[in-house]
């Protein structure tokens, strides 16, 4: 049996060069319509703004520029009237303090200056005569006798506050007091770990004995003297 369909009359036969002939020209297209460009029409004329002068005549730089009237003159004084003072003053005359030969001279006595007590402080390291601790009278090195007796007197006098050892405080205390000009103790200072131990190195201090005064150029001085006292627990 033959086929009735005639081989030229194939749609499908070239179709995809048809496609590619139709995508060509969409793209053609489509390129020169982003190409194309549109531009406005310039305007050939001047924007200047021509302003006539409407002055035909010239008006002097002093009308031009209005300068504010001066301040007017101030007032004349009132007219003083001089009245003649009809009281007599009288010339005050002023001697002179010059003294001629003729008058006798009188001779100063000379003066009596008073000496200042001066409230001096001489460390206990550099004064020349150490204060005296009871019971270094005799000694040869009165310096060395009187640290010596502190040691002593500390030692003696000493007693652990119980509040601080049922805390279990120790440390030591810086104890810095005076020596005053009549021997006794005084300006007693203080720096610990725990009151209560300063206030047991206060009491410490407190009972020291009078002393003979430090003297520094034969005139007793005030002397200042620092000493730790350490407080440690067993």
């Amino acid at each position: 049996m033959e086929p009735k369909k005639n081989p030229k009359a194939d749609v499908g036969k070239n179709s995809s060069l048809y496609f590619i002939i139709g995508l060509a020209a969409v793209l053609g297209i489509v390129y020169a319509a982003m190409e194309w460009k549109k531009y406005d029409r310039s305007n050939d004329y001047d924007i200047a703004l021509n302003v006539e002068d409407t002055l035909d005549e010239e008006v002097p730089l002093t009308e031009q520029i209005k300068t504010p009237p001066p301040p007017p003159p101030p007032a004349a004084p009132e007219v003083i009237e001089v009245v003649e003072d009809e009281e007599e003053v009288e010339e005050t005359v002023i001697e002179s303090t010059e003294s001629s030969q003729e008058e006798e001279v009188m001779e100063v006595e000379d003066v009596e200056v008073e000496e200042v007590d001066e409230d001096i402080s001489v460390p206990f390291a550099v004064i020349e005569d150490v204060p005296v601790f009871p019971g270094c009278e005799g000694s040869s090195n009165k310096k060395a006798c009187f640290q010596e007796m502190m040691q002593k007197h500390i030692r003696k006098n000493f007693r652990y506050p119980e509040i601080a050892q049922e805390m279990g405080v120790q440390g030591r205390v810086s104890v810095i007091f005076t020596i005053m000009k009549d021997g006794s103790i005084g300006n007693i200072r203080m720096r610990g770990p725990d009151k209560n131990l300063e206030a047991e190195a206060m009491r410490i201090i407190q009972k020291l004995p009078r002393m003979t005064p430090g003297k520094q150029r034969g005139r007793a001085v005030k002397v200042p003297f620092s000493i730790p006292i350490t407080f440690k627990l067993q």
